[in-house]
């Protein structure tokens, strides 16, 4: 028989996690939310079982995925202790939330994973840091935890001290690369081009150039320079973001967005 996936929370993030799994047929799923229409609807779209409680989703289910917003967790794990048991697995996406607090919160009662996605899983398109750290895990858990992301997105398996980082750059990532498209698409605007076709272009723009850094097999660097003919019009740009430490404040961004992360998690 299929393991059994359940889910607290079914909204946007865990709603892309199951509309990901349920096409694979390699766990039945259960979830529950506290939008009852949504969770209806979702359950129609794939099969999912629908849950009353928390509770009756951690009977059921071999891995517990928390989707619940930070500041609910430790509410949410409270009621699950009659019912976690050593043979079943927390899985959490809950930014900023340790290893160290769910198991405490959770009295202890199963091994803990946590998972911390980005929003592009909307999509389809989502990559997935994935810590394995807890001792008590089985083989067997570490394995399907790592297949069932893997199946729907990037994974990368990394450990627990890295997660602040990788919060930082992938988890925060896409909020900087719609920034920076904002930015572009205004420099259309402001060179002459209608907003329309600016957005269309900037779109295409970014489309065709992580399609040529996915495939080319040349690192970014190089991909740049083929575009910067000495005395041309790109060097004169990069040039002018250079004297303006465009580089410098990005990096300085994603460390700021480190340092909250571990803010957070305190």
């Amino acid at each position: 028989m299929a393991p059994v996936a359940g889910f607290i929370g079914t909204g946007n993030m865990g709603a892309a996690i199951i509309r990901g799994l349920a096409p694979l047929g390699s766990v039945e799923i259960v979830g529950c939310d506290l939008n009852a229409g949504k969770l209806a609807e979702l359950a129609a779209d794939t099969g999912m079982a629908v849950a009353q409680s928390p509770a009756e989703v951690a009977g059921r289910a071999d891995y517990v995925i928390l989707c619940v917003k930070p500041q609910h967790l430790r509410e949410v794990l409270a009621s699950l202790g009659p019912v976690l048991t050593k043979g079943k697995c927390l899985v959490s996406i809950a930014a900023g939330i340790t290893m160290e607090k769910l198991a405490d919160w959770s009295g202890c009662a199963c091994p803990v994973v946590r998972v911390m996605p980005n929003t592009p899983a909307l999509v389809g398109a989502g990559s997935y840091a994935v810590c394995l750290d807890d001792p008590g895990l089985a083989e067997a858990q570490k394995k399907l935890v790592l297949e069932l992301f893997s199946a729907i997105g990037k994974t990368f398996l990394l450990p627990e001290k890295d997660f602040d980082a990788f919060t930082a750059l992938s988890g925060s990532g896409p909020a900087y690369v719609m920034y920076f498209m904002e930015a572009l698409i205004e420099s259309g605007v402001f060179v002459g081009l209608s907003r329309g076709l600016s957005t269309d272009v900037v779109l295409e723009l970014l489309r065709g150039s992580v399609k040529m850094a996915l495939e080319s097999g040349q690192h970014v660097s190089v991909l740049r320079e083929m575009v910067t003919s000495p005395a041309g019009t790109t060097i004169e740009a990069l040039l002018h973001l250079d004297r303006s430490a465009v580089r410098a404040a990005i990096i300085e961004a994603v460390a700021m967005a480190r340092d909250r992360s571990i803010e957070l998690g305190r």
